[in-house]
């Protein structure tokens, strides 16, 4: 049975944090397209969820309001707890049960949300960062999770540096023989998520998001709903905008594979499974 080290979660600042930055996406093969938008995301403890529901006027959890975080958007899509499901994930990949886990993503908005890529921060009673899970949605109602446990401590003031094999079909104009080389900067006064897609010839994309944390006051939550233009319907907006002026440039659609396992774990422990047989016990995440 998994247990959790003895943590005291007040001494580690508050529940819900807010992160205003900005988006930037850069194909470079075989045309050129750029862009970057205005956003921002919440930093949301999910051992706490009960405090982060009573922290500012305009947010809930779990329940409707003008922005909330549902732990049903996460995880199995079902409506049970996420904090569970991940010790259960992280528990398969061979790494230890967390003391903190911290979850970055898109709040809803109105009741609507959509997370292109959602990080779970994974860590031990002193802070130090044990494993990310890096979740990816698509606009076809599928979702994924790369489970990724640090090899080597993380030396202070360093950004977490990984790599996997892209096993997830996101943008129809992006081909699925490529690598990920993932680039972190945990949250603290600022937050940073780089990755870099790269195939036979080379880097092909680079998609990121630097952002800066504000107190997520109720005032600072109204401002950036409105100044992000209700954060999610832009990230929707902005997917399929983007995706006519690459085809409008010539690019051609690529083959949706079936989807793959709900999850991959690190390549050393995935030798000698197929894909799906890495589920164990848990349940899929799928839509």
């Amino acid at each position: 049975m998994l247990t959790r080290p003895d943590t005291s979660p007040t001494e580690h600042g508050p529940p819900l944090a807010l992160y205003r930055g900005t988006v930037r996406h850069a194909r470079l093969k075989p045309v050129v397209h750029r862009f970057a938008y205005a956003m921002s995301a919440i930093l949301i403890d999910l051992d706490r969820l009960a405090e982060a529901d009573a922290f500012a006027r305009f947010f809930s959890v779990n329940r409707p309001n003008l922005i909330s975080f549902n732990e049903r958007d996460h995880g199995p899509r079902d409506g049970s707890r996420l904090r569970p499901w991940v010790d259960a994930l992280l528990a398969k990949a061979g790494c230890d049960c967390p003391a903190r886990i911290h979850l970055l993503c898109y709040p809803r908005v109105l009741g609507y949300v959509f997370n292109p890529l959602s990080v779970y921060f994974c860590a031990d009673r002193s802070g130090q960062t044990i494993a990310l899970i890096y979740e990816v949605h698509n606009t076809f109602g599928q979702s994924h999770c790369y489970v990724e446990p640090l090899n080597v401590p993380l030396r202070a003031g360093n950004p977490i540096e990984q790599r996997c094999a892209k096993r997830f079909y996101v943008s129809p104009f992006m081909e699925m023989d490529l690598q990920y080389r993932f680039t972190i900067v945990p949250p603290a006064e600022t937050v940073g998520l780089h990755i870099r897609a790269t195939g036979r010839d080379g880097p092909v994309f680079f998609a990121s998001f630097f952002a800066r944390r504000v107190p997520a006051t109720t005032a600072a939550l109204l401002k950036t709903v409105l100044q992000t233009l209700a954060i999610t319907w832009k990230v929707t907006a902005a997917i399929h905008l983007e995706a006519l002026r690459l085809w409008q440039k010539g690019l051609k659609l690529q083959p949706r594979p079936a989807a793959p396992a709900a999850y991959s774990l690190p390549d050393h422990r995935r030798k000698g499974r197929g894909p799906q047989a890495a589920d164990g016990g848990l349940r899929r995440a799928g839509p």
